[in-house]
């Protein structure tokens, strides 16, 4: 309530100052469209516009983005594209090849982006040396959420371990609990396996297959081993999680009908909803084996380039509000995720939030900070796609061999290259 109550009082001392003399219009195309989303996206609109500009909101509903980047592609290949657009990981790339981006050069050496960002995110947010995108916010993916009235009654121990896991789900299990809740959707699946390969192959080996797409990796070994575990994982789903949404796994977990579900933190957000408290009504542990490590998954805007003056002045005001800590922090209290900067304030966060911050300052000075495969942050979305459907038919046939699910992986990885 501290970060409202503050965003207010800035709107509203805002509001009392004269408009800015180069008023311009801002559009951002988004699919910040549900719940707490829609609130920060608001705050950002009436943040811009007591600034003095005109927010033209370009909202694309589809939690994935799939829709919004359709929609885009249209508006760029015309010629007209919005001030700035939800894009990220990879993707900025492609934009920037396409010479369509403009910089936020200025913006950035004003706020010191340098200071305030890890290389690992700054490398994201530019093209060929040059600021394109503001970074939102930071997701983890590696977490583990569990319901600790739930372990009780099984007799299980939160884990720490791979084998400890098990173990804890063999208990949950056998006290007739869901022992991992589970949406059977392609990304989902994608984040588990993501999980494991980062548990087994460590940060170093998993960046090698998933960035490097290093073929003696993703055939080795230990890959094989990440698949086998995949295998075990699936006999602890229940029958019905074919299709769910992940919201209703966490809702499992929220109701006490399953004992963990393995999510990035945007599903804390479900616990906050429902009036839980972290460390007490449910507990957030980096998923086992990953400890020190974090694979980031970050929401950006990109720049287009605009040709009028007054618009571009709106754009660059929208980036420095973007990274200022007022907006950092409403936004990612109301997302479950965690500010981009690293000299934020995280005493009104909750626990988790402020282990994640934590754990990300840790992971980026140690090498353990590495980017999302399953969230768009490692490879192209070709790259992407060809892992889900390695990994997604893999996990839905109980007889598939692990080996020659490396060496499917591999080939699957190199026939979109």
């Amino acid at each position: 309530m501290k970060a409202i109550s503050r965003l207010s009082c800035a709107i509203s001392l805002a509001v009392l100052l004269p408009l800015s003399a180069t008023a311009g219009e801002v559009e951002v195309l988004h699919w910040w469209t549900s719940g707490g989303e829609k609130r920060a996206a608001d705050t950002l609109q009436k943040l811009v516009e007591a600034q003095g500009h005109k927010w033209k909101d370009f909202a694309v509903a589809g939690g994935g983005g799939e829709a919004a980047m359709t929609v885009l592609k249209t508006r760029a290949v015309s010629g007209n594209p919005p001030a700035a657009a939800q894009i990220k990981g990879p993707d900025i790339q492609e934009w920037g090849e396409l010479g369509l981006l403009a910089d936020l050069n200025d913006v950035a050496a004003e706020q010191k982006w340098d200071d305030l960002l890890p290389p690992q995110v700054i490398e994201v947010m530019k093209y060929q040396g040059d600021y394109v995108a503001v970074p939102v916010n930071v997701h983890r993916v590696n977490w583990l959420w569990i319901n600790p009235q739930v372990f009780e009654k099984a007799g299980a121990t939160p884990p720490t371990t791979l084998d400890e896991f098990f173990a804890a789900a063999d208990k949950l299990k056998a006290a007739g609990f869901i022992a991992i809740a589970h949406g059977g959707q392609p990304w989902q699946d994608g984040t588990v396996f993501e999980d494991l390969a980062f548990s087994i192959l460590g940060a170093e080996g998993f960046r090698k297959a998933f960035v490097e797409l290093d073929r003696a990796t993703l055939t080795g070994d230990k890959m094989v081993e990440v698949f086998a575990a995949l295998q075990k994982l699936r006999g602890y789903i229940d029958a019905d999680a074919a299709g769910r949404d992940w919201n209703s796994a966490t809702g499992l977990v929220i109701d006490g009908k399953a004992g963990m579900q393995i999510m990035g933190d945007w599903a804390k957000s479900e616990w906050t909803a429902a009036g839980k408290v972290a460390g007490k009504d449910y507990e957030c542990l980096a998923f086992p084996g990953t400890q020190g490590s974090f694979a980031f998954n970050i929401d950006s805007l990109a720049m287009f380039k605009l040709n009028n003056a007054d618009n571009r002045k709106a754009q660059e005001d929208l980036a420095r509000t973007v990274m200022g800590n007022e907006f950092q922090e409403f936004f990612n209290q109301n997302k479950g995720s965690i500010p981009v900067r690293m000299d934020q304030d995280m005493s009104s966060f909750d626990a988790c939030a402020q282990k994640s911050m934590a754990d990300f300052k840790e992971a980026a000075a140690d090498g353990g900070l590495q980017p999302s495969l399953a969230h768009g942050m490692a490879a192209s979305s070709y790259v992407q796609g060809a892992v889900f459907d390695v990994v997604t038919n893999f996990f839905n046939d109980a007889k598939a061999d692990p080996k020659r699910a490396a060496q499917q992986l591999a080939a699957a990885i190199q026939a979109v290259q």
